[in-house]
């Protein structure tokens, strides 16, 4: 199980990624199919010592992509950031 503060200290940065996805693709409602790849981007900075070891956008990417598959699945209309927190915390202590 993740470590509580991780989680919500992911999920604020997740928060943060979302606002400013939103921003930088307001001229497109949001909508955006590359959106793995950009949040990606925008945390890889964020969570510099984040982890045990070093993660890669790479890694990032597949992460979220993961995420979602997993939030889709299993909980549709729960506070995504949370969930995305607390899976990618599970896969990558």
């Amino acid at each position: 199980m993740a470590d509580p503060d991780r989680v919500t200290h992911l999920a604020s940065l997740l928060r943060e990624a979302g606002a400013a996805h939103h921003q930088a693709y307001r001229h497109a409602a949001g909508q955006d199919p590359e959106w793995p790849i950009w949040y990606a981007r925008w945390l890889y900075e964020r969570v510099g010592g984040f982890f045990s070891t070093p993660v890669t956008r790479s890694e990032l990417t597949y992460l979220l992509v993961a995420a979602e598959r997993a939030r889709v699945a299993t909980d549709p209309t729960g506070d995504w950031p949370a969930f995305y927190a607390r899976f990618i915390l599970e896969q990558r202590p």
